[in-house]
């Protein structure tokens, strides 16, 4: 009988793993952990606060997106390394250590808002004790990371993408008035005070996060390494061009996936909390609850999944880019496919974070604290960063013959030209 089983769990998993879904490569996983809890509150602040005139953020934040993770995507295959050991090789230890420290720190409080979110939410569908649940959901994000290979954990992340579909099923609930939709996605009216600013900067913050740049460049490399053959592009081309290729789609379909999501939030609680006046929410969880007596139990049980689901994807992204980082900072061997014993200090940095991050919980800084900053650090942070990315990626020192295409770079030094002008307007006073 214990064969028998033993059989069919060995079919179904082959099964699962020869799924499209499953096939989808580091781009989708990136784009679905773009729209992490601390990001469902964000998108869901701009949508209470400026109704319809916040959708036109993500339309100019797609083709933003594609190009600097296409450039990330681009530098792991290429040079078959991560971010931070391009940086290291390319530029002053100063700008690496940098760098580093401020993902570090970021990232750890993103990690604090996400798996606090996750906790209310649990909350709010089970009525169970949020800082239980907050520690529970710790415990298994940390579990699953070290204990399951990545051949196998990143079959399951895949999986959990479709969790994003929650938001789409909420607007089935809700009256949308599509005309007015379309008009305010492309004729917005906002008035850009400082306040204002701060908002949309934490909106772009959360879409173009310096994370998603680390985890997607370092995926790249370890789908490599799960290949006999495959070698870096630059020391071995024979696969350059289906390679590229399959980075275009997987990286536009993944960033593709994550706006359409993000719009669809923003548009939801535009069409339900703004109307009806609520117009500042400070957490994910708070935006699950208020959408239970204006859309109904359906979209507010599905919201609220919604936010543990995409949290089981993103927590283990923000954990596993700064171990990324700091272990090609440090020499150390990077890969959730490493057993522990070697790569301890890969494993360490994840534990750390993640330790951090629930200490936090009973820390003065509140959860909502930690979400602001998150965010808006994630987009002073991104400026840099990026400049970083497009010189790397624009190098042929670096790239060789595969340098990322002027389109590609030009729409990059934009990103970080206004990025950076709402870093400025953000410091201005009024």
């Amino acid at each position: 009988m214990s064969n028998q089983w033993s059989s069919r769990g060995r079919a179904w998993w082959r099964r699962l793993k020869a799924h499209p879904i499953a096939r989808l490569g580091p781009g989708l996983i990136t784009g679905v952990a773009d729209d992490d809890p601390s990001g469902i509150a964000t998108y869901s602040q701009a949508g209470a606060r400026f109704g319809l005139d916040a959708l036109w953020t993500m339309p100019v934040a797609l083709p933003m997106m594609v190009a600097i993770q296409l450039m990330c995507a681009r530098i792991g295959r290429v040079t078959g390394k991560g971010i931070a050991a391009n940086i290291k090789d390319a530029f002053s230890p100063t700008v690496l250590r940098a760098v580093v420290v401020l993902l570090l720190i970021t990232n750890t409080l993103n990690i604090a808002a996400d798996i606090a979110a996750m906790g209310e939410a649990a909350e709010l569908v089970t009525g169970l004790d949020r800082h239980l649940m907050t520690f529970g959901f710790t415990v298994l994000s940390l579990g699953l990371q070290v204990l399951v290979p990545y051949r196998r954990y990143v079959v399951f992340l895949r999986w959990l993408t479709l969790s994003l579909l929650a938001y789409v099923l909420v607007l089935f609930t809700v009256h949308v008035p599509w005309r007015q939709v379309a008009w305010h996605t492309f004729y917005p009216h906002l008035t850009l005070n400082a306040a204002t600013v701060t908002v949309l900067l934490g909106v772009f913050g959360t879409t173009i996060s310096p994370y998603l740049f680390f985890w997607q460049a370092a995926e790249e490399v370890e789908d490599m390494s799960l290949k006999p053959h495959a070698k870096a592009l630059r020391d071995d081309a024979t696969e350059a061009v289906m390679e590229l290729r399959r980075i275009r789609w997987d990286t536009w379909t993944g960033m593709f996936y994550s706006d359409l999501t993000a719009y669809f939030i923003i548009l939801a609680t535009a069409v339900t909390l703004h109307l009806a006046g609520i117009t500042h929410i400070q957490t994910a969880a708070q935006a699950a609850e208020a959408l239970r007596p204006l859309a109904g139990e359906f979209a507010f049980v599905v919201f609220a999944i919604g936010i543990i689901a995409v949290g089981l994807i993103a927590v283990p992204v923000l954990a596993g880019s700064a171990a990324y980082a700091v272990s090609e900072t440090m020499n150390w061997k990077a890969s959730l496919e490493a057993p522990v014993l070697k790569a301890r200090g890969f494993y360490g940095i994840i534990a750390f974070s993640f330790l951090v991050a629930l200490a936090i919980q009973y820390s003065p800084i509140t959860p909502m604290q930690a979400l602001f900053w998150s965010a808006v650090i994630n987009g002073v942070v991104a400026v840099p960063v990026v400049a970083v990315i497009i010189v790397l990626a624009s190098r042929p020192a670096v790239m060789g013959p595969f340098t990322s295409h002027r389109l590609t770079v030009g729409v990059g030094w934009l990103t970080v030209i206004l990025m950076g002008a709402a870093v400025l307007r953000m410091l201005w006073p009024d």
